[in-house]
């Protein structure tokens, strides 16, 4: 029962952005106390777990509608939460510190229960689980990653055609903007090849591109229109802060490993140790097992909750929040990550 219980700890992160608007003052920064405090912390303490399903298991658990419904119930809270934190800047009242606090701790929420459970929707097949994954991505004004990630990063992840996968010695921040910056533009041009493929027009309402364009627009003008103008600075904020945070987390999952060319110029499979990992189990329970990197890339369909453990996929020696604040300082993550990424691809070739 805890195996499935434990996924309500997921929560805590927007229940704590949500208790830091209403409580205010030194609160105001619930969810970053979550996420990289108090989760750091504990990880250093609590045990990992290299456990996968049975597979005897595995079917039943795939297929259990309380998993899709922890996941669908994200909407909701988000968009509550949305509210709730243009109302309140709206009503005004509130130190700087405090519009600080509550601005990072909702894009904290953004990029983990906005971007990440939509990266775990968007790989879905039914076509309401797909307009959720969108509907989450609109938050973040990263709705293009929805064509980016699935049809660009899946196929070219650990190479250097893929902007989202981190090169040896390059740092968090050159990264975030390689990575913003390419990704978007390679949406586009993927867009461009499906239309022209299909006879159709780049220029027109068939291009998701110009959809999204248009609905996150129409989102800001919305924003703009009941809570002032003044509110789309805020509604950006909190996007570019979950988009940087899921780029951090780009950074950490790839970083240094590369997939070799073969003679025939094609790379060679993606296969377990293209991917870091984590079995820190309160991180992987905060992100939806989103640190089993590797198995998503082997399958990216297989669904969060039987996500496995490989013995030879690289391990990272701390978890995901933590990786992402050692990243913030690039000597000390060059200095901790250089040297084992090397030996995982010393290993490989």
């Amino acid at each position: 029962m805890w195996r499935d219980i434990k996924y309500l700890i997921a929560y805590i992160a927007p229940l704590a952005a949500y208790l830091g608007i209403y409580l205010q003052g030194f609160w105001s920064f619930g969810s970053i106390y979550i996420g990289f405090v108090l989760i750091p912390l504990l990880e250093f303490f609590t045990p990992q777990s290299a456990e996968n399903v049975s597979p005897e298991e595995e079917p039943l658990r795939a297929k259990s509608y309380f998993f899709d419904f922890l996941l669908y119930l994200n909407i909701p809270i988000l968009y509550g939460l949305l509210l709730y934190y243009f109302n309140t800047l709206a009503t005004g009242g509130l130190a700087t510190y405090e519009i600080v606090g509550m601005t990072f701790s909702v894009g904290l929420v953004v990029g983990t229960i906005g971007i990440n459970v939509a990266h775990e929707l968007g790989h879905r097949s039914s076509w309401y689980e797909q307009w959720m994954s969108k509907a989450l991505l609109l938050s973040a004004l990263y709705t293009h990653f929805f064509i980016e990630h699935n049809r660009g990063h899946h196929k070219n992840v650990a190479t250097d055609e893929d902007p989202a996968s981190a090169r040896l010695g390059e740092n968090l921040y050159a990264f975030w903007w390689r990575s913003v910056s390419g990704s978007y533009r390679h949406a586009w041009k993927l867009e461009k090849e499906r239309l022209e493929k299909l006879g159709q027009p780049v220029w027109g309402w068939n291009n998701e591109m110009v959809r999204f364009t248009a609905f996150q627009l129409l989102y800001l003008l919305a924003v703009g229109l009941v809570w002032g103008w003044y509110m789309i600075g805020y509604a950006l904020a909190i996007a570019v802060v979950g988009f940087l945070l899921l780029e951090s987390v780009n950074y950490v999952e790839h970083y240094g490993l590369r997939r070799r060319k073969m003679p025939n110029g094609h790379y060679e499979r993606v296969s377990p140790r293209h991917s870091w990992n984590s079995d820190h189990e309160l991180g992987r329970i905060f992100l939806y097992e989103l640190t089993r990197h590797s198995d998503h890339h082997y399958k990216a369909t297989r669904k969060y909750q039987v996500l496995r453990h490989f013995n030879d996929s690289p391990q990272l020696p701390i978890g995901y929040p933590a990786a992402i604040l050692l990243s913030l300082a690039p000597p000390a993550w060059f200095k901790v990550m250089n040297e084992r990424a090397r030996a995982v691809c010393e290993v490989a070739g």
